[in-house]
This record gives C-alpha cells, structure tokens and sequence, in this order.
C-alpha cells in the first residue's frame, strides 16, 4: 500500500474514532440531563409540592359525609314504644361513573327489584348528575348483595325508617312520617320539630370505588330527636280497638269512634277510630281513613246533653232531683214541629226523665231556663272551643249564640240538636260532671304532675247527676252499658246523620257517654257508632255494649277494686231504648 492510501485510512479510522466519542458523549449527557430532571421532579413533589400535592390526594380520596340522626321514640305512658326508628341503607349511584351498557347491571336490576331497561334508561336519563336513589331505605342485606356485585359507581349509606310496632290500633293518634322521615300526620306532625334529630358530619377516606375505608374524623356528633311519651296506656288501647273494630263489623257500621279519659288528670288514655290503616305499609291507603275522627268528625250529641241541661236546672236553684215535671201528653208542638217522648210518660221527676231520656221534660226545662242559660254552661264545659289538645286537623265544633233565642231552638239545644261537637269534646264535658266539677285541659302527653283545673260545677250538683246516670244504667236505656263487676252511670243518645241534602231518615250515629266506677268515677269514656245497618241503631243497642266491655276490662287492667257482687252484675234492666 502506498504511503497515500495508508493516510487516507488513517484519516477515516480517526474520523470514525471521533465520531463515537461523540456520540457516547452525547448519549451520556442526555442520560445524565434526564437523570438530573427526574432526581429534580423528585424533590420538587417530594419536598417543594408535598402539600399541594397532599391536598390534591385528599381531595380525591377524603370525603365529607353527613351522619344522620334518629328521629325521636314516640312512647305510650309505660315505655312500650309506638314509633322508632331503625337503621337502614340506601342503594344510590354516581352516573357519571357508571356505565349504561355494563352487563352487570342485570344482577343489579334483579337485586332492587327494578327492570333492567328501566335501570338502564335512568343512568342515561341522568349521565350528567352524580347523584341518584336507585332504593332508598332497604334491608342491608339487600345493599350489601348489591353492592358485592363491584358496579363502579355504585354506593350506599345509612338512613333511618320509622318503624310503628301497634300498627293500625295507633295510627290515628300517632300518625306517620315520609321517606324523609318529616311528620305527616298525627303526633309525629304535631311534634315534629321536637322529634327530629339535628344529623352530624364526619370526614372519611374512600378508596377509588366511593367505599369508605376509614373515619378519619369527627366534625360534628348527630344529635338524635328528643323521645316522648304519650299519655295513651297500650293495653286500654287495644281492647279500645278491638271492641270498636269488632262492633263495627258486627253492625256492619260505616265507622266509629272511642275515647277514654282519665277523670282526674285530662289525659287521653284511649283513642281509636274505624276504619284505620297500617302506617308500616301504606301501599294500599284510603285517604278517608287517615283522619282521627274523635278529634276532626263533628257530629249532633243528642240525648247524652241531657245530663247537663239537667246540671243547669240544678245550677239555677230552681228545680231538685225530685222536682216533678208534666210531659203529657208526650209531644210538644212548635209551629210545624214536633218533639216527641217514646210514649207518654206523665209527670217525671229530673231523675226520671235521664233514666226515660224524655224530650219533652228536658225542653220543657230548657224553656224555663232560656237559651243563654244552657249555652253558657255548655261554653263552660268546653263545647264549641278549642280542646288545647295541639292535634292537627282538630275541629272546634258549633255552639250557637242568639241574641235571641227561639222557643224551639231552646228545646233543641236542651237535647243535642242544632251544635255539634267532636267525641274528645264530649268526653270532657262528661269528665267534669265525673270528677265533682273540675274542668282539666286534655292532653295526648303524659302528665308529671296532675294539672291545674278549675271549677266548673259544684259538687252537690255533679253528684246528684252522677246518681241520675247511675240510674239511667241501672233502670233505664243504658241498661246494656253494665261493666261487669263496676257500677257505671251514662247516658244514650242516638242522633240522624247529616248528609248532603239535611238529615238522613234511615241513618244515625249511636252513642254512649259514661263513666266508672260511678261512686269514686276513674275513667270516662265516649262511644259513637256511625250508620249501623243491622237493624239495630239505638246507642242503647250498639254503643252501649261496646262501653260495658271496655270499661270492664280497663277497670281491671288498672286495677280498680271491684264493687259488686257477681249476682248484682248479671242482674241488668232492660230500660227503655235511647
């Protein structure tokens, strides 16, 4: 090789040797520049963007969740629970996060008892939102199974159900709430700021499918709703509503009402209506049936305001039990009407015309009064106002108020015509004449300390009443009203029912009014009976047995000694009809 050809490879052998040290040093020096970036990165979010970085995190992964609190124990006045609330989940989804088309959503739709094109169709329906029920409020069994199925976008949380152990026998009196647990009828709308919880908030880590993981931290304690305890005793109300349930059928009764006070404090210690409801299932709910009708029904209380327009006459010092007056022979005419005695009875003492329910010797007393007289007895006694009770939907009733009164308007009014009351109102007009003559304030809530009452009637006049009552059990149209082993004193009434075109010939309401034991009475109790259709109609006939049983079992259930011997029980007198 010549000397020219040895340089030119010389040559090429250095310029290739250049060209790799070139090469390794600028492959060395990239490696070494990414190296440096990334050691750099490392330490600017390991130490410069630590927080920043640490608050993204926490957003993603930290949630804050509400607690809800439980609504308040509604209780009767021995404890036993009539409305709770009881934990349960509630199946919820982020659309945003779920996918219309996963085939899992199947099952899902299977578990929740949903079509699954209807499940399908609400995830599109919503595809912007990130939040919707899918069930609320079910067994947690059911939120578990569907949440095991890993659904993405697919969560639960705890909520609350009321749940109402009596069922139907308190509905009227307890009522109901909605889904949102906030009052809708009864007591849980009269006390539902009360009764409802203030909910709390805690903050919790979730993992990337929205379970939560772990509390991390209290914010704010739930604070469940105050309890409360009703002065309804249980067991009263159950055989209340028995017995009523029962009569009702029997009868085959458009509805009924029964109340039941205690004579010394105004506490309701029974209150049921027909027909009812189950407020744990309102799937098939009559509307008509969610009114407590001895709180919201008006009706005529006919021949049970005897008693007190004879309590007026006494009042007056005009007339004594014994006073004589001529009711022959059997009718008074008014114009174009009639009142009208079941028989001409000729001259009845004030005793005898409770024990016969005379019309016509209780308005020819009414007459002798004047209108004012009884109506501002009755005002006395609480009809036509306000019962203060605090229940939604009560009505106050009519009284009328003449500036002059009409012959037959003061012979109506003596017998429970021409006014109106509710059955609670009723009951404490008849509360007054059994406790000596003391007015106390109704109440649906249980009492500490006996109430403050005032005087109403004396206690020679509320006596000498309760002896005529006493008599009109023993002798006269409340003869079926016997409670067993207690002496019990009341009285009739049967009243027509009013309809849309004035009174209704062949309807009527029965009633009983009475009290118990009749010497030291403990409890009143009112029975009304709408539209009986089986021939029998007459308080005498359908009320009064309901206010026999009743009393019967409560007297002994709170037990009050009994004051008769066996033999004077089974001997009861037929009476007269009322």
């Amino acid at each position: 090789m010549s000397s020219q050809g040895k340089q030119a490879t010389s040559w090429k052998q250095r310029v290739l040797t250049g060209l790799k040290a070139w090469r390794f040093g600028t492959v060395l020096g990239v490696f070494l520049l990414v190296m440096a970036g990334i050691s750099w990165r490392l330490v600017d979010l390991q130490v410069v963007d630590n927080e920043f970085l640490r608050q993204q995190g926490d957003v993603r992964t930290i949630r804050v969740e509400s607690i809800d609190a439980h609504r308040g124990v509604v209780a009767d006045r021995h404890g036993e629970p009539l409305a709770v609330s009881t934990p349960v989940q509630t199946l919820w989804a982020n659309p945003s996060e779920t996918d219309p088309e996963d085939p899992g959503l199947a099952a899902l739709a299977r578990v929740i008892g949903m079509s699954e094109g209807a499940l399908r169709q609400r995830l599109r329906d919503y595809a912007g939102r990130e939040f919707i029920y899918l069930r609320r409020k079910v067994q947690p069994a059911m939120a578990r199974e569907a949440l095991e199925l890993g659904i993405g976008g697919i969560y639960s949380r705890q909520e609350y159900r009321r749940y109402y152990p009596a069922g139907e026998v308190t509905a009227h009196i307890v009522g109901f709430t909605n889904i949102d647990e906030e009052g809708q009828e009864g007591i849980e709308l009269a006390y539902n700021q009360w009764l409802t919880g203030e909910p709390g908030r805690k903050r919790v880590l979730k993992d990337n499918r929205g379970r939560v993981i772990k509390d991390l931290m209290l914010i704010r304690d739930a604070r469940p709703g105050k309890d409360m305890e009703l002065s309804i005793d249980l067991r009263l109300q159950y055989l209340a509503y028995r017995e009523l349930k029962a009569v009702v059928s029997a009868h085959k009764a458009r509805g009924g009402t029964l109340v039941m006070l205690d004579v010394n404090t105004g506490e309701v210690l029974a209150m049921a209506n027909q027909g009812s409801y189950n407020p744990n299932d309102r799937s098939q709910l009559d509307p008509a049936n969610l009114r407590n009708k001895a709180i919201t029904d008006l009706f005529e209380p006919g021949s049970t305001m005897k008693p007190i327009t004879v309590a007026a006459a006494l009042e007056s010092g005009k007339y004594k039990p014994e006073t004589l007056i001529d009711t022959s022979p059997g009718y008074r005419r008014f114009g174009r009407f009639t009142i009208r005695d079941f028989r001409d009875y000729g001259a009845l003492s004030l005793n005898d015309i409770i024990v016969k329910s005379s019309n016509v010797g209780v308005s020819k007393i009414a007459t002798e009064l004047g209108g004012d007289v009884l109506r501002n007895l009755y005002a006395r006694l609480g009809i036509g106002q306000a019962t203060g009770i605090g229940f939604p939907g009560e009505a106050v009733g009519v009284l009328p108020a003449r500036p002059k009164w009409r012959p037959v308007e003061e012979a109506t009014l003596s017998y429970g015509y021409g006014l109106s009351v509710n059955a609670l109102q009723l009951a404490q007009a008849y509360m007054v004449l059994a406790n000596g003559g003391i007015r106390y304030p109704v109440s649906l809530l249980k009492q500490d300390q006996k109430p403050e009452g005032h005087r109403v009637l004396s206690e020679e006049v509320t006596l000498a009443v309760r002896n005529m009552l006493r008599n009109a059990v023993a002798k006269g149209t409340g003869g079926r009203a016997q409670p067993g082993l207690y002496a019990a004193g009341g009285k009739t009434g049967t009243v027509h029912l009013v309809g849309a075109q004035g009174y209704e010939d062949s309807q009527y309401k029965a009633i009983f009014a009475g009290m118990a034991p009749i010497d030291d009475p403990r409890i009143v109790t009112v029975v009304a009976v709408d539209a009986p259709q089986s021939g029998e109609y007459y308080g005498g006939e359908v009320a009064a047995p309901v206010f026999a049983r009743v009393m019967g079992d409560a007297l002994r259930l709170l037990n009050v000694k009994p004051e008769l011997e066996v033999s004077d029980a089974k001997a009861t007198a037929s009476g007269e009809r009322g």
